[in-house]
């Protein structure tokens, strides 16, 4: 079959891989519809590895070369002893978190995804979404109704992303919340937002074209960019009293963009930082302590969140495709999927790769 593996920073290839074999006990193979690149994908071929393992994974024990892609969906093929949960046939959504499931101390408390033994599929795992076919354990498949599409299936998991960090803000029916980033996962935070109540959303990003395609999102969604304008300022002018947002949530992992959220956010408010930063950032700690604020990480998902997050996609409250901007074919990925998204003057925002062509 074909597989797109990461060798090294800026060498991925197509390439034709063995089949994988009969799944073991609790694990199922599926056959992959749809994935998604993601901007940790991207980071891997620009600087990688990153994620992906130098040394043997401490819980897989993979290391060196990848098959990427951890958003993504299929159909079961095959199961293994005891695997109940799933059916031969069944179209299901991956959960890629992969980890100790007992005898660890977040494992023991349900906090599977806080587990520092931690491994993804299509990062430290045998197996990706970027290929014609995975195993996986049964934890990691979960049904998708008949309503939902493969590529809504594919768009689960950083959906999840979105609504946790949405989680992490308290926001509610009536809230008031400013991402920053138009990325993927800075639009999908704006439909979570928007999913969970909140009534004015505003949105950053100097990118002119995605704030272009947010706006045909969202139409009443405020677009602001930071290159021209004060966002705490324009943001304030938008909110009761003048006094902020009840949640930022920096969505890109940048410095500017989080001290934009804390000058943004009104006292007593929450900020959320979703986006990873490439490294150590500045905070103005002076701030965060006059106006009485919470800052809060917010790492991937809850692994029992999928359920949750089907029901929102399948049901339309948050139309995650949206967000999608181009679909292509595996063979194509590396010139018309990472190429293209890399691209500074680029349009695209989410790219689909349909398997089953």
């Amino acid at each position: 079959m074909q597989a797109l593996i990461f060798h090294a920073a800026k060498d991925l290839r197509v390439e034709e891989i063995e089949k994988p074999g009969r799944p073991g006990p609790g694990q199922v193979r599926i056959r992959n519809t749809r994935v998604g690149i993601c901007g940790t994908d991207l980071h891997e071929y620009a600087y990688g590895p990153i994620f992906v393992p130098k040394e043997p994974h401490p819980f897989t024990g993979v290391s060196g070369t990848q098959i990427l892609g951890h958003e993504f969906g299929g159909t079961v093929t095959e199961i293994g002893e005891g695997v109940t949960r799933v059916k031969v046939g069944d179209r299901v959504s991956v959960q890629p978190l992969i980890m100790p499931r007992d005898n660890e101390y977040y494992a023991d408390r349900g906090l599977f995804f806080l587990s520092e033994k931690l491994a993804l599929a299509g990062l430290s795992w045998p197996w990706g979404g970027m290929a014609e076919a995975s195993i996986l354990n049964d934890y990691n498949v979960y049904p998708i109704p008949n309503a939902m599409s493969e590529e809504e299936a594919a768009l689960v998991e950083p959906t999840a992303v979105a609504v946790y960090a949405c989680d992490r803000g308290g926001v509610r029916a009536g809230s008031s919340v400013l991402v920053t980033g138009a990325g993927p996962i800075g639009l999908l935070t704006v439909l979570a937002a928007r999913a969970a109540g909140a009534t004015r959303v505003f949105l950053s990003d100097p990118n002119a074209k995605r704030l272009d395609l947010a706006r045909t999102i969202d139409p009443d969604l405020v677009t602001i960019d930071p290159t021209k304008e004060s966002v705490a300022e324009r943001v304030r002018a938008g909110t009761d009293g003048g006094v902020g947002v009840d949640v930022a949530i920096e969505a890109v992992g940048n410095e500017r963009a989080l001290g934009n959220c804390v000058e943004a956010v009104r006292r007593q408010g929450v900020v959320v930082q979703v986006g990873l930063h490439p490294g150590p950032s500045k905070l103005d700690w002076f701030s965060v302590t006059c106006k009485d604020i919470d800052v809060r990480g917010s790492w991937a998902y809850p692994t029992t969140s999928w359920p949750r997050v089907i029901d929102l996609i399948a049901t339309g409250r948050l139309p995650a495709s949206k967000v999608v901007t181009k679909r292509i074919q595996l063979k194509d990925a590396v010139r018309e999927g990472f190429d293209a998204l890399l691209d500074p003057a680029g349009t695209q925002l989410k790219i689909m790769i349909d398997l089953t062509k």
